[in-house]
């Protein structure tokens, strides 16, 4: 195809001091793949500003384009997989860590990257969910597959963009749900996502050392690690499971194995990066259809590729709420 000239914002690192800028790339500067896609959306995750502030745990070498989702339409295809003008979606794998990603109006990937969009959902509302509403959804999915019963659900950060989403599709399938955050001034805001309870985080600290602690929860999907992930499994009720996706508070995990023994508690872990195929894509027309939310809208900001820099600012200084996608 012809070198097309595209806008991207571009991450440098000069004398170990990290700048980003808005600039035009060529479709020759991308790395190799078989499919190339015109991006239409993206959205900001924490694993994006962390890329963007030179996080070398994300991003290896600098210059640099983030972006871990992308959403847009097939432009050309040597695997044969997808025609032009197919509409996909791709999350997880290598986009935006060290391939550059989705804040670029193009990409270029292996194809096996990409799944299709589903009927029902637009590119943009496949981006308001991207890798945190996947990862979100995916919880549930594993979750419900533990047979948890319909009790009290407790979510830890609540307020981020898997908490949201678990929160709001676990509320749309009628669970209580307790929502764990740093924020308890926004109830208007979980409200609409249908949550009723809403706690303080600091309610679940517990430095008593104690191997268990009082059953609160059927299930528990957590978003942060640590301490609160420790004493969230320490409450949870028999049989019940909790599901662990981030370590936003600690990677370390301090735990007697009681839970587990003596209460039949599962710890599932979540991996939204490189989880098979058919699992992804079954979990994406849930997202779709039955799980599909109605207030996508109400906790989205949708920002062009030059007003991003300010809101990776927010986020890594723990400000932002809610989803930021960019429309590209």
């Amino acid at each position: 195809m012809d070198n097309i000239k595209f806008k991207a914002l571009e991450v440098s690192e000069v004398k170990g001091e990290y700048t980003r800028k808005v600039i035009v790339k060529e479709i020759n500067d991308l790395p190799a793949g078989d499919l190339i896609i015109n991006v239409k959306y993206s959205s900001l995750n924490y694993k994006d500003a962390l890329s963007a502030a030179g996080n070398k745990g994300v991003t290896r070498e600098y210059p640099h384009t983030p972006g871990i989702d992308a959403a847009g339409i097939v432009v050309e295809d040597s695997s044969g997989t997808y025609q032009k003008g197919d509409q996909v979606i791709v999350t997880g794998y290598d986009l935006g860590m060290n391939t550059d990603g989705g804040f670029g109006e193009y990409i270029r990937i292996p194809a096996e990257w990409a799944v299709r969009l589903p009927e029902n959902l637009s590119l943009r509302e496949s981006m308001i969910y991207g890798t945190a509403g996947f990862t979100a959804a995916l919880s549930v999915y594993k979750l419900l597959a533990a047979d948890v019963e319909r009790g009290n659900i407790l979510v830890t950060g609540a307020s981020g963009g898997v908490g949201s989403f678990a929160s709001a599709i676990l509320a749309k399938l009628g669970y209580d749900v307790t929502a764990a955050t740093g924020k308890t001034e926004a109830e208007e805001y979980f409200n609409n996502l249908g949550v009723k309870n809403i706690i303080n985080r600091k309610e679940l600290a517990d430095d008593s050392g104690k191997m268990l602690l009082k059953e609160k929860w059927s299930g528990v999907i957590d978003t942060v690690g640590g301490n609160l992930l420790s004493n969230a499994i320490k409450s949870t009720s028999y049989d019940g499971a909790v599901t662990c996706c981030g370590n936003v508070a600690s990677a370390k995990l301090d735990l007697n194995v009681y839970p587990f023994i003596l209460r039949g508690v599962s710890l599932i872990g979540i991996d939204s990066v490189q989880c098979e195929r058919k699992l992804r894509e079954d979990v994406w027309q849930k997202i779709a259809s039955d799980w599909k939310i109605d207030q996508l809208d109400e906790f989205t900001t949708e920002v062009r590729l030059e007003d991003l820099d300010r809101q990776i600012e927010n986020m890594l200084a723990g400000n932002s709420k809610g989803r930021v996608i960019v429309k590209l």
